[in-house]
């Protein structure tokens, strides 16, 4: 478990109480001890494991590492970022593209151990067909597309929570001493914003109310198993399509990236929150 950051804290206590009742600990002592404690902090062992759907992944912000195939794990993935800007002991990586959370359980699992201190996860919204759903708006127009947002949410409300409980449970048997932390998703439109051609206000708006309700209902599963929760909604406001600052892709060429964070998205979106929490 975590001992570091009290143990700073503690350190730093001790120091400054020294300081302030003798009055005569030399400068370069002090120091050293404030040191001594950074340096525990600095140390502490760190064993991360991403896992996920392409959100995770970095489907969408480019820089694939060419081994991970299909799965298209981005050099710009917050996991990446994050492990980058912290150099932990370990990094495992399984976060795949078009994962459900049958996927993440039977798939991505295997370097999950009690030396685990660290999880991440974005997982929920293939279970629930977003894809599916996007693709219909985009094709098919406003009645089809509101249509098969309602048939999400049905999902969401009624299967998505024991999907949820299923694979949350099966990282906290394989990881029992980890902090798992828990990505949510951003809305995909900023309304009344500048697109001028595209699918109708009204598709736009059930598209994000539905956004909202996956988010509430994994936040919610999420607390129930002890684990922390990053809504990244405030992160992509006023970064979301039709804005004047896209965080994320609308239709594109390849169509795998459509509706998914472009790097800007995971480094100004993903990452900050994760690093919050981790």
């Amino acid at each position: 478990m975590r001992t570091a950051r009290p143990l700073r804290l503690l350190l730093g206590f001790l120091v400054a109480t020294t300081v302030a009742l003798l009055g005569s600990v030399p400068a370069q002592a002090a120091e050293s001890a404030v040191g001594e404690s950074a340096y525990a902090e600095s140390t502490y062992a760190e064993n991360y494991v991403a896992l996920g759907d392409s959100y995770a992944s970095g489907v969408g912000a480019g820089s694939y590492d060419s081994a991970s195939g299909d799965c298209k794990r981005s050099n710009n993935a917050y996991p990446v970022l994050w492990k980058n800007a912290n150099a932990p002991a370990s990094f495992s990586f399984t976060a795949c593209s078009g994962a459900v959370t049958g996927d993440v359980i039977n798939n991505q699992l295997g370097p999950l151990n009690s030396s685990t201190s660290l999880v991440s996860v974005s997982i929920g919204g293939n279970d629930a067909g977003f894809a599916d759903a996007m693709t219909t708006c985009v094709l098919q127009g406003e009645s089809a597309c509101v249509n098969r947002i309602n048939q999400a949410r049905t999902y969401i409300e009624g299967t998505l929570p024991g999907r949820l409980d299923a694979a949350y449970d099966a990282i906290s048997a394989r990881a029992p001493n980890a902090r798992v932390v828990v990505l949510g998703y951003p809305r995909m439109y900023q309304l009344n914003g500048s697109c001028v051609f595209g699918i109708s206000e009204r598709s736009r708006a059930a598209i994000n109310g539905a956004a909202d309700l996956l988010s509430d209902v994994t936040a919610k599963r999420a607390a129930d198993h002890g684990f922390a929760y990053g809504d990244v909604r405030p992160a992509f406001s006023g970064h979301e399509i039709c804005s004047d600052s896209e965080w994320l892709h609308s239709v594109t060429f390849p169509i795998g990236d459509s509706y998914h964070p472009k790097a800007a998205g995971q480094s100004g979106g993903y990452y900050p929150v994760f690093n919050a929490l981790a």
